[in-house]
């Protein structure tokens, strides 16, 4: 009975050491939520001052010299979004995305008033080295095909092609890549953001992207890129060999790998330098699963390509 009596003191100091680091927790937790609302409601607040001032300069009278200012302007809200990603709220996030995305297309549909865009060519070449690819019938190889440009720059609804840009087409715009199957895509150059969507069997090789990369409904895939941030929506079994200064964020994909970026051509360092992106800062292997949540607990969904079995020759 003396034992017992003797315990009761060490089993209320215990209950009360749990009820305090309890109470810490809860209080830490409270200040984190505080910070991470208060640097959202700052985001939001600057956000929607720019994108309004950008929306007017865009909707009045201007030359060639008012849109590279407002393209710019695109440039840093891209970067303010690109920043702001590991504290806002999914929705949030897609919503800001949402309105670049329109900004753009507005900055688009102003220079092509201006000075409408004119079409380039490519020849059509055989296609080497795109994995589990089945080349499509195409028209003879002498015989040169006319593509429009999507939203600017970009291919689309193509099958079995060799395709290429230069950094003369590129120009630091945003490139659009959609509908494509079994092509190969290789883009020289510097854009400012990539899209791809619906790719099928595809492989797709580029320059450095000053903002980010967005992949959406793609699979069979291969990509190399440097980049500030890649986001990859529905996507399955692609490889990536990655240069990406901030995160990877993944969403609705299953069996993502990534390896580093290896693959290279004559000017990339120029292109590097124009990107703005370092080159001593590479997260490749640090990948944000948004429907991971599990702490300490690494997403099933992606992995690291084995040093073993990682391409080293592109050519």
């Amino acid at each position: 009975m003396e034992a017992e009596r003797s315990r009761v003191p060490e089993r209320l100091q215990r209950r009360d050491e749990e009820r305090l680091r309890e109470v810490g927790k809860k209080r830490q937790e409270k200040e984190e939520q505080t910070v991470v609302e208060e640097k959202s409601s700052y985001f939001n607040a600057s956000f929607g001052q720019e994108r309004a001032a950008i929306e007017e300069a865009l909707g009045g009278e201007g030359g060639p010299e008012l849109l590279e200012e407002a393209a710019g302007r695109i440039q840093g809200l891209q970067k303010l979004l690109n920043d702001s990603i590991m504290f806002l709220p999914s929705y949030d996030t897609r919503q800001a995305q949402e309105q670049l995305t329109r900004l753009q297309s507005a900055l688009d549909a102003r220079r092509q008033q201006i000075q409408p865009t004119k079409k380039f060519t490519f020849k059509t070449r055989k296609k080497e080295g795109v994995p589990t690819a089945v080349v499509q019938p195409t028209p003879a190889p002498a015989k040169e095909v006319l593509v429009e440009p999507v939203a600017q720059r970009g291919f689309k609804g193509l099958s079995g092609q060799a395709l290429s840009m230069g950094a003369q087409e590129i120009r630091q715009q945003d490139v659009q890549l959609s509908q494509l199957r079994d092509c190969t895509i290789i883009l020289s150059g510097n854009p400012s953001t990539l899209h791809m969507r619906e790719l099928s069997g595809c492989r797709v090789l580029s320059g450095p992207v000053s903002t980010s990369i967005f992949v959406d409904n793609c699979h069979d895939c291969l990509f190399a890129f440097p980049c500030q941030q890649l986001r990859t929506h529905s996507s399955r079994d692609c490889r990536f060999y990655l240069h990406v200064t901030s995160r990877a964020i993944i969403e609705d994909c299953t069996n993502l790998m990534f390896a580093p970026f290896t693959w290279s051509y004559p000017e990339i360092l120029e292109d590097y330098r124009l990107s703005g992106l370092d080159r001593n800062r590479n997260n490749w292997d640090q990948v944000d699963d948004f429907n991971w949540l599990a702490m300490g607990e690494k997403s099933p969904n992606w992995s690291l390509i084995p040093e073993e079995e990682r391409v080293t020759h592109w050519n």
